[in-house]
């Protein structure tokens, strides 16, 4: 009879690791349930064979036993050595590959932790150029402002830029690195805002441990009395050894239990993959945190589930790191995910982690702490930190005519006369894409005649470029000089823009602001002015298209 071979990666992982495991034996009990270790290389084998006819070839899947701190399924690939195209000797639990989406949530945690956000908190999510560089949604639409959690469970990616920038890459990648990433082998700005959008390498292996730390942290909150083990983010072991673990209780640790707690249930709050009709293959009774990834250029499909007893992680590309259309996270990991799932025991889910969450006035409108203009306002528990977080900016009193449709100073109107009201407002160009996702939100009534406050401009905004935006014009086709299109909003819908270019008028739109023109390489001023006289100016530069290469 053959020796079977239903672990072969993790017999050579075994192999490479045994001396730095200072192990003398070449025999070990590992800590592999056989049951579901088998049944995970079946479900491997059927999407691989499906998989295949679209060129992908290698599908991993790794199961953590969050109580025991145990590997429970080591599958790092799909095992043909007949047919040595597949490369399935390669054990992807192992490789170092760009992770997408799926830090997402660990920025989501520190920021919550640290009291930077809300769960809610409103995250701006319009066109964003920051240094040269411009994130993309996967659906290359706009929300102009969106909550936080509804960022992650959706994994856009502006949101998310904007969130780091916030935070600061440092900072994260400090984090990333104690929390057990372990392939952050180059410094932090190597990586920039990058970050987190897949833009450094993980090991599967490390992004499970990661995630299994948080639970053990949450799943502890009880038993160490509302303590830190700094144990419970210790790599998983994969055969049985009698260690005891080390009891050394701390006070704080990388993640407070009330950031884990409220990110795992931003996480339960992602779509399930499949239309409609597709739900039911999906649909398990037990709730389950997870997160989706794709790396740029489809070369890495990602999925990781986790509930209170297991951390589960998916990977579906190609060894030799070529992109194929369709290896999108959602559709190629997350079904094999759920099938992962299935193979194991129901739990009850998370405790809520009382003691480390706290009772706060929160807007509900813009998710931050409730100010005094902010009208519609609700008590929800929320980590600890969030105590730290800056009162809801959006809320203004306006002060209106007595007819309610025009807003007036006491420098027009008899104070007897006003009404004062508050009101939401964002700033223009988060205004400007909000208002067409969310058909309730007013916009400001205009000044009445004579009425115009002069300075403090907050009628207009330029979405594209930024202030000293650096832009690159390519050729047409043809050979001929593009354009690039200058994009604005202003408060007013029916408002005139009147463009000037070096002092030079160029144009005027009404409606829809919007201009495309070709300035030559170099400097320039572009002032907006409206019909009130509000004026906005601001600079970009224009590369010259031989010196594109010096930037």
């Amino acid at each position: 009879m053959p020796l079977p071979q239903n672990a072969p990666h993790l017999l050579n992982r075994f192999k490479a690791e045994r001396a730095s495991l200072k192990i003398n034996f070449t025999r070990i009990t590992s800590t592999l349930d056989e049951n579901i270790q088998l049944k995970v290389n079946s479900i491997l084998k059927r999407y691989n064979n499906r998989y295949r006819a679209n060129d992908i070839n290698n599908i991993s899947a790794l199961v953590l036993d969050a109580r025991t701190g145990q590997v429970v399924s080591y599958v790092g690939n799909i095992y043909q050595p007949e047919n040595p195209d597949l490369q399935s000797h390669v054990d992807m639990i192992k490789a170092p590959r760009s992770p997408g989406s799926t830090l997402k949530p660990l920025l989501y945690a520190s920021m919550m932790n640290d009291g930077f956000i809300l769960p809610h908190t409103l995250i701006p999510d319009i066109p964003t150029q920051i240094a040269g560089y411009s994130p993309q949604n996967y659906d290359l639409g706009y929300d102009g402002a969106i909550a936080a959690d509804k960022a992650l469970s959706r994994s856009l990616n502006i949101p998310a830029v904007k969130m780091l920038q916030q935070y600061k890459y440092e900072r994260f990648y400090d984090k990333l690195k104690k929390l057990g990433i372990g392939t952050l082998n180059q410094p932090a700005d190597h990586y920039g805002l990058s970050l987190i959008l897949g833009g450094s390498e993980v090991t599967m292996w490390d992004l499970a441990n990661t995630y299994m730390g948080m639970v053990r942290t949450l799943n502890h909150f009880n038993t160490y009395k509302g303590l830190y083990n700094p144990e419970d983010y210790k790599q998983a072991t994969y055969f049985n050894n009698k260690t005891k673990e080390e009891k050394d209780y701390q006070r704080n640790s990388f993640l407070d239990h009330g950031a884990i707690w409220a990110t795992f249930n931003a996480m339960e709050e992602v779509m399930r993959p499949g239309d409609e009709g597709l739900w039911e293959q999906f649909s398990s009774s037990q709730r389950i945190a997870w997160k989706t990834g794709t790396s740029f250029g489809f070369r890495d499909a990602w999925a990781v589930g986790l509930t209170p007893n297991y951390v589960v992680c998916v990977w579906v590309g190609n060894a030799d790191g070529e992109g194929r259309p369709g290896l999108v996270g959602i559709e190629a990991a997350a079904p094999v995910l759920f099938d992962i799932f299935r193979l194991l025991p129901n739990g009850k889910w998370f405790e809520t982690p009382t003691t480390k969450l706290k009772k706060l006035k929160i807007c509900k409108k813009s998710g931050y702490k409730a100010a005094e203009y902010c009208t519609d306002v609700v008590q929800e528990l929320v980590p600890v930190s969030g105590e730290k977080t800056s009162i809801c900016p959006f809320h203004k009193l306006v002060h209106l005519d007595r007819t309610g449709t025009f807003r007036v100073t006491d420098q027009c109107e008899s104070i007897t006369n006003m009404q004062h009201k508050s009101w939401f407002i964002l700033p223009p160009a988060m205004e400007y894409y909000y208002k067409i996702k969310n058909s309730d939100y007013k916009s400001l009534p205009p000044f009445k005649v004579g009425c115009e406050l002069s300075g403090g401009n907050s009628v207009m905004e330029i979405i594209y470029p930024k202030n000293n935006a650096i832009v690159y014009i390519p050729l047409e086709q043809d050979g001929s000089r593009g354009k690039i299109v200058i994009n604005a909003a202003h408060r007013n819908p029916g408002a005139k823009i009147y463009w000037h270019i070096d002092n030079e008028y160029v144009s005027t739109t009404t409606n829809f602001h919007q201009l495309a023109i070709s300035p030559p390489p170099g400097k320039h001023t572009l002032t907006l002015v409206d019909e009130n006289g509000e004026r906005l100016v601001q600079v970009f530069t224009v590369l010259d298209k031989e010196k594109k290469g010096e930037k």
